[in-house]
């Protein structure tokens, strides 16, 4: 008797892992892999034409039921599946895909996250994840070390940017109580003041930042006025131009006023791999927390996230006991006790992906993609500071330019952004400094040639002038 379609073994769905899993799921990557294209090409840029109504539609024609009463089986709901959100996305491997903070993961990066979710490890308990809590231990301590030259460095792994801050927001109450002052620039992410008010502080005290960062004389007279406790936070690549706060004289106000520095290097904390541009993080490592995401310029699937400390007693408290995942006794008898490590209890092995591309690329293949990256938006900037029909703001300090077709008003420009989206030609951000709307392109593509610039800077010359 023939299983139905999508079934194992005495009828049953066939599972991922176990020694069959491999068997199951290599027919299952070739149907994947073929929607990938065919999907891919269906779409035919870096982006669905016609809007967010005509993507709905066309998703809502695809699937008919959602939850049918029969299967359809393994293959068709794959193939249907993933071709249609295929042909419906927004492809950040795309050249002329550029708006957000948002990477095309590296291959290796992709297949370990396959492995990764079929072996289906939880790091909550180690009896659940044996090889998986000691890879993520050596990881962690090994990329902590990177940014801090201490005797014990440690990291988490967090699910981004806002998991890793609002952990340093946490770790900074329980060092100094809930009275903490949390003072920011107005070019901080706003995970920041967010998590202030999550965690029940006072409200976050803004900054200003007129010049896009935040000065060491705004700092100071802010620190001159405020008394209790405080928790700096400084912005290393901050989201709309990725501009990078002087680190070390801020370091230095700080230590002068008792104060602790979290930085938020989320975007441009991997700058500190390349010999090129480390220079930009000077005093990066005089931070009591560090935030950093490998799902920007480390081009992980999301999600790849971390925060950095100097030395592990810092994580401490973040330390909590459940029977059923760290009975003391089991602890004492020298299971690793894993609730520590982050404030989520079931927790999937991102430490994989990041690994398998650490020891793929080595130390020059990574440094090399974050260089060449910052190379091609040095160059898209040079092609419009030279083009008559647009004006840049400024050189980019990471990978972020942002620019503006030389006469058009704010509404235009907005316009002119929405129009490309609609028709699925570009997708460029946008961004407001010095009190006016910009057109922002955050290149993370490694693979971006000048061709592609050539082709983005004609595609914009054309649209403004219809």
């Amino acid at each position: 008797m023939t299983a139905p379609p999508g079934t194992g073994r005495r009828g049953t769905a066939p599972l991922a892992g176990g020694p069959h899993g491999p068997d199951a799921l290599q027919p299952l990557l070739a149907t994947v892999l073929d929607a990938l294209r065919t999907g891919a090409r269906a779409r035919g840029g870096p982006l669905p034409a016609g809007g967010p109504e005509a993507v709905t539609a066309r998703v809502t024609a695809a699937l008919g039921e959602v939850f049918p009463d029969h299967g359809h089986g393994d293959h068709e709901a794959l193939r249907t599946l993933v071709h249609t959100l295929t042909a419906g996305a927004a492809d950040p491997a795309d050249p002329l895909c550029a708006a957000h903070l948002h990477c095309p993961p590296l291959a290796v990066a992709a297949a370990a996250d396959l492995a990764a979710s079929a072996l289906n490890a939880s790091l909550d308990s180690w009896d659940q994840a044996p090889a998986a809590s000691a890879l993520e231990a050596l990881l962690t301590r090994t990329l902590a070390a990177e940014f801090h030259d201490t005797p014990h460095p440690d990291a988490v792994l967090t699910t981004g940017g806002t998991e890793a801050n609002h952990l340093a927001l946490l770790l900074a109450r329980e060092r100094h109580g809930p009275h903490l002052t949390v003072l920011h620039g107005a070019n901080a992410h706003h995970s920041i003041p967010r998590a202030a008010w999550l965690l029940g502080l006072p409200p976050a005290r803004s900054l200003p930042t007129p010049t896009g960062t935040l000065t060491p004389a705004t700092l100071a007279q802010a620190l001159a006025t405020t008394t209790g406790p405080v928790l700096v936070t400084a912005t290393a690549g901050t989201t709309d131009a990725g501009l990078i706060d002087p680190l070390d004289a801020l370091a230095d106000l700080c230590d002068q006023h008792g104060a602790d520095l979290h930085i938020d290097a989320a975007y441009g904390g991997l700058l500190h791999l390349s010999p090129r541009h480390r220079p930009k993080l000077a005093g990066l490592h005089r931070a009591r927390s560090i935030t950093i995401d490998l799902h920007k310029l480390g081009w992980q699937p999301i999600a790849a996230g971390l925060l950095t400390v100097p030395d592990t007693t810092l994580l401490a408290p973040l330390t909590h006991q459940a029977d059923y995942l760290n009975a003391p006794d089991d602890t004492q008898a020298g299971l690793p006790d894993l609730l520590g490590r982050s404030l989520r209890t079931t927790r999937r092995a991102d430490a994989l992906k990041i690994a398998a591309t650490l020891r793929s690329l080595g130390r020059d293949g990574l440094t090399h993609l974050i260089d060449r990256t910052c190379a091609r938006a040095d160059q898209l900037a040079r092609l419009l500071e030279a083009h008559p029909a647009f004006e840049l703001h400024a050189a980019p300090t990471i990978s972020t330019v942002l620019f503006r077709p030389t006469h058009a008003d704010d509404t235009a420009l907005a316009t002119l952004r929405r129009t490309l989206l609609q028709g699925g030609t570009a997708v460029l951000g946008r961004a407001t400094a010095d009190g006016r709307l910009w057109l922002k392109a955050t290149l993370l593509n490694p693979h971006t040639t000048a061709g592609d610039l050539d082709a983005l800077v004609n595609l914009l010359e054309g649209s403004t002038h219809r």
